[in-house]
């Protein structure tokens, strides 16, 4: 009987001894979802607003994995996203009621601006689609290129808003729409340089 016992308490204390193993392996080993989202946060912080690069990306973790390349895609996606709503947005304002012709004016110069960084933005994800192979270098100048233009072209949009051009609410929040474009562009563009950096 002894021999039954001491095979019984060896059986037992295995089956905990590898229970808990598994358990500490399987603790240390974050699970993939984890990994996108440290992939992206981590890559954020070579970013201008990194909690606002983090916020923008972490919903699109599986769609990221770990790559750089899908990483800058995405930003650029988000961005683009946020300028055409911020468009359309802007556009609604100017029909509306109680606006003067300058801030009409204002608002209608803005929205052809962005409209510029929606061409801009759209013609960097095509590009992005196609960047590999030996035309890499070649594809990746002309991705900064549009992307610093688009980033350009908000950042004139905002000076439209600078003195008394508008009523205050108003003015509030366009100018927080717009910045909130031009921060997301920054973004995508360190997003891309690091892409660029990680091909060199």
């Amino acid at each position: 009987m002894e021999g039954g016992n001491f095979l019984t308490v060896f059986l037992i204390l295995v089956a905990l001894t590898t229970s808990n193993y598994l358990k500490s392996v399987s603790a240390a080993r974050p699970a993939v979802g984890e990994t996108n989202t440290e992939f992206i946060r981590t890559s954020c912080k070579s970013t201008t607003y990194p909690n606002l690069c983090f916020s923008s990306l972490s919903s699109r973790a599986s769609a990221i994995g770990a790559s750089p390349q899908l990483l800058a895609h995405e930003s650029l996606t988000v961005s683009l996203e946020t300028a055409q709503s911020t468009s359309s947005m802007m556009l609604k304002l100017a029909h509306g009621q109680g606006m003067t012709p300058r801030e009409i004016g204002a608002m209608h110069d803005c929205v052809e601006e962005l409209s510029d960084t929606v061409v801009g933005l759209r013609k960097s994800l095509g590009e992005m689609k196609q960047l590999r192979g030996k035309d890499f270098d070649l594809k990746m100048n002309d991705i900064q290129t549009w992307v610093s233009a688009a980033l350009t072209d908000e950042d004139t949009c905002t000076e439209g808003f600078d003195g008394k051009v508008m009523n205050g609410k108003v003015k509030t929040v366009v100018r927080g729409k717009i910045l909130e474009v031009a921060h997301l562009t920054s973004n995508a563009l360190a997003l891309i340089n690091r892409l660029a950096a990680l091909h060199g």
